[in-house]
């Protein structure tokens, strides 16, 4: 799946973006202070004396990310120290800042931050660029304005100064994943032809063959020879960056049930054709839209896959049922409902101890209303046949769909 454009302009809100970029350093005489700043005066020398002792920091904190977040703005830095006999005190001390508002995000620019710091020592190491500042701003003051403008519009900003270059670049941070479970399935985002080995670590390899949508991480586990929290973090890493998403098992005794974004499906032209496109059985013959969207506005409570399989008759639609099943998970139209069984009676014992086979006592535990059928399925190794027989031969059992 492609990152939008949309998703970083909507991460990168309002209140996000770059109020002010200023560059501090030490004077040997008057201490810590502001040399240049874009825009003009945005932070006040009292804000700035308030922080300052953050921003030309101790040495144990040089080369650190800093953020410091006042009554009114959020100051981001990445201080630096050179060590060089030309200086005052032996040492240039600098730290270029960035200023966003105080309740803004800022984590997605310190990257950027340490970048510039080390593009900026390099221009100092090579040509004294810094520490000349003093005497002639201009060309600091534009840099500074180039960067805040260019992050702010696009995100992106390539700084030239002299013969070095560099390449600024704000990224979509996306949250942590959700923990991998062993009876969810890993499917791909987009064609698993633009993906190459070498794009990948060797586990990561050895798994991909193995994702095709309908293995669980159990069976990937089990087929690859990988050790199953190994699968799990690959899974997990791949998810991370958008290349896979985790779906349910699919079985066609599963039941599912649409969700308010159907809507779309009837409106969104290009929608249509990616659905169309996808759940078709063949290429050359297309299925309707009509015949894809009454199979999913017949996915109600209580009607299985089976039971609209032999109403509907997909094959004969041009529909290949499994993929329609995918489509609608990926692109939330549809969502799977859970079977939890629940044992309502939790301290019963059978007076007739050889009528329970072992092997049913070892599901009991799962019995909580915790466990959906898949997990339990996955851990004790029962088919949903057999733990629908032992739920239904025991009337304290009931299960909960959700």
């Amino acid at each position: 799946m492609q990152i939008q454009e949309s998703e970083i302009e909507t991460y990168l809100s309002d209140k996000n973006v770059i109020r002010c970029i200023f560059f501090s350093e030490f004077h040997h005489i008057a201490g810590p202070k502001i040399t240049c700043q874009v825009p003009e005066n945005y932070v006040s020398k009292d804000i700035f004396d308030n922080a300052s002792v953050y921003i030309i920091p101790k040495a144990q904190l040089q080369r650190s990310t800093l953020t410091v977040t006042l009554k009114d703005c959020k100051i981001l830095g990445f201080p630096v120290k050179i060590d060089d006999k030309k200086y005052a005190r032996n040492a240039f001390y600098f730290n270029l800042c960035f200023v966003c508002d105080a309740e803004a995000r800022t984590f997605h620019y310190e990257p950027v931050v340490k970048k510039m710091a080390d593009f900026l020592m390099a221009l100092e190491v090579e040509n004294s660029f810094l520490s000349s500042v003093s005497v002639d701003k201009t060309r600091l003051a534009g840099m500074l304005r180039q960067v805040m403008d260019d992050l702010n519009s696009h995100n992106m900003c390539t700084l030239t100064e002299g013969t070095m270059t560099t390449h600024l670049k704000v990224v979509r941070l996306a949250p942590e994943p959700k923990p991998v479970y062993d009876h969810q399935v890993p499917i791909f985002l987009d064609s698993r032809d633009k993906f190459f080995d070498e794009q990948w670590d060797l586990t990561t390899q050895q798994v991909l063959p193995y994702i095709d949508g309908f293995n669980h991480v159990s069976r990937i586990a089990a087929e690859a020879d990988v050790d199953k929290n190994l699968v799990k973090s690959c899974v997990q890493n791949l998810v991370y960056y958008d290349v896979v998403t985790l779906i349910p098992i699919f079985q066609y005794s599963n039941v599912y049930a649409t969700t308010p974004k159907l809507r779309i499906l009837a409106e969104d032209h290009d929608l249509q054709d990616r659905c169309i496109n996808y759940v078709s059985k063949s290429s050359r013959q297309l299925a309707y839209l009509r015949d894809i969207y009454r199979m999913y506005a017949s996915m109600i409570h209580n009607t299985s896959t089976r039971d609209l399989c032999q109403r509907l008759n997909p094959q004969s639609l041009r529909i290949h049922e499994r993929r329609l099943i995918q489509f609608g998970l990926i692109e939330g139209l549809i969502r799977r409902v859970y079977k939890y069984p629940i044992n309502v009676k939790r301290d019963y014992i059978d007076n007739d101890e050889n009528s329970r086979d072992v092997k049913y006592d070892s599901v009991y535990k799962y019995f909580t209303g915790a466990y959906s059928f898949d997990e339990i399925c996955c851990h004790t190794n029962h088919s949903v046949a057999q733990l629908e027989e032992i739920i239904d031969r025991d009337p304290n059992v009931v299960v909960l769909l959700k």
